[in-house]
């Protein structure tokens, strides 16, 4: 089969990880692999792995959508069983599924156009999921919510939504006690620190990292012991070094930068908290915390309740409510039975139904399956 992965971003999140996962899982089992994305962008310089066809454009210029850039992606597109573009915000009126939908009309090619999301925003039109062309598409999403959404909100038909979860890597998000004692060393944290924190994730406001600031503010009185790690980079990095000191939180919280091994935070961690305000999907870090036997705090978003059962694997949360996060953490912190008892639960659920693997095949078998239909 033969695949083109389409990836608009410079972004180096979950999304961008399992794409690079996901092409060389399929290069490794035979499948010809082409990558279009953003030249200088994560998976343009790190996300390729030996025998991917890379095609690369100027993510600025692309914009335009002028004569050179519409033939670069024509010939990335052409030839492609299928095109599984992730549905990345729009930019000056430029959208990629859009764009791509526009080159295989143009061109006459049978490529099925395959946008693939987790997440739902307000302002984003249906023609980014369902696109008017004469063309063929079907659109993965990632999450049981999406897919509704799509199909009674945006009107996609339902025969053209398909889940397809994207599961974890077990082997080698499972708890190793020698591993632990190495990821101590480079997440050092207090001796009698507890509950430890952990907040894996780009540094943007809709992650929510001030709310979980203050969350953790009001709670330690109570949890004198508590500790934060808050391990990732982006624009409002400087801005949080300046609300912990704000808040007196400064022998509360550790900074930690991006990391491509998260393996080793859910070593050190007893919670995991994903405070986000919106936009969210069913996040990576989310089932790698889960694969891990950490329990997670979660707002309640889009597919997290899927894996985050409000009680039995975590706790669930409104986005932005300070007052809920803070009892959240602080039941957490002071059960450590039920803390426990969460954590197993979670990696009985990823070990029973998110197996990266399985997970990859179940995406190769989706594609196959409307490849023979064309």
């Amino acid at each position: 089969m033969r695949i083109c992965f389409i990836e608009d971003t410079h972004l180096h999140g979950g999304t961008q990880i399992w794409v690079s996962e996901a092409v060389r899982d399929f290069l490794a089992k035979g499948h010809e692999v082409t990558l279009l994305t953003a030249a200088d962008g994560f998976n343009a310089t790190d996300g390729a792995g030996p025998g991917a066809r890379v095609v690369t454009y100027d993510f600025d210029d692309v914009t335009t959508e002028d004569a050179r850039h519409q033939q670069i992606w024509t010939d990335a597109l052409a030839g492609a069983d299928v095109a599984v573009c992730t549905v990345h915000p729009p930019r000056n009126g430029f959208h990629c599924s859009r764009f791509a939908a526009r080159c295989i009309a143009d061109a006459g090619s049978s490529t099925v156009l395959q946008p693939k999301t987790g997440t739902i925003v307000p302002d984003y039109l249906r023609e980014f999921y369902a696109p008017p062309e004469p063309i063929r598409y079907h659109v993965i999403s990632i999450t049981g919510f999406t897919r509704q959404f799509l199909v009674d909100t945006y009107g996609v038909p339902a025969d053209h939504v398909s889940l397809v979860y994207q599961g974890t890597d077990l082997a080698t998000f499972t708890p190793d006690p020698l591993r632990a004692a190495q990821a101590r060393q480079r997440y050092p944290v207090p001796r009698d620190a507890f509950p430890v924190l952990g907040n894996v994730g780009s540094f943007e406001h809709r992650k929510g990292q001030v709310a979980l600031l203050q969350a953790v503010a009001a709670v330690r009185t109570r949890l004198p012991h508590i500790h934060l790690l808050l391990v990732g980079d982006g624009p409002d990095e400087q801005m949080l070094r300046a609300e912990v000191a704000e808040l007196g939180l400064d022998s509360h919280v550790t900074f930690f930068p991006f990391t491509r091994e998260p393996v080793h935070v859910f070593e050190v961690i007893d919670v995991l908290v994903l405070a986000s305000l919106h936009k969210e999907g069913l996040p990576n870090v989310l089932l790698e915390a889960l694969s891990m036997g950490v329990p997670v705090v979660s707002s309640r978003l889009a597919g997290t309740p899927e894996v985050v059962l409000d009680g039995e694997t975590g706790l669930l949360v409104e986005p932005g409510d300070i007052d809920e996060l803070a009892a959240s953490i602080e039941r957490l912190g002071t059960d450590r039975p039920s803390c426990r008892r969460m954590g197993a639960a979670g990696r009985e659920m990823m070990v029973a139904g998110f197996d990266k693997q399985r997970q990859f095949d179940a995406f190769l078998a989706h594609f196959a399956s409307h490849d023979a239909d064309r």
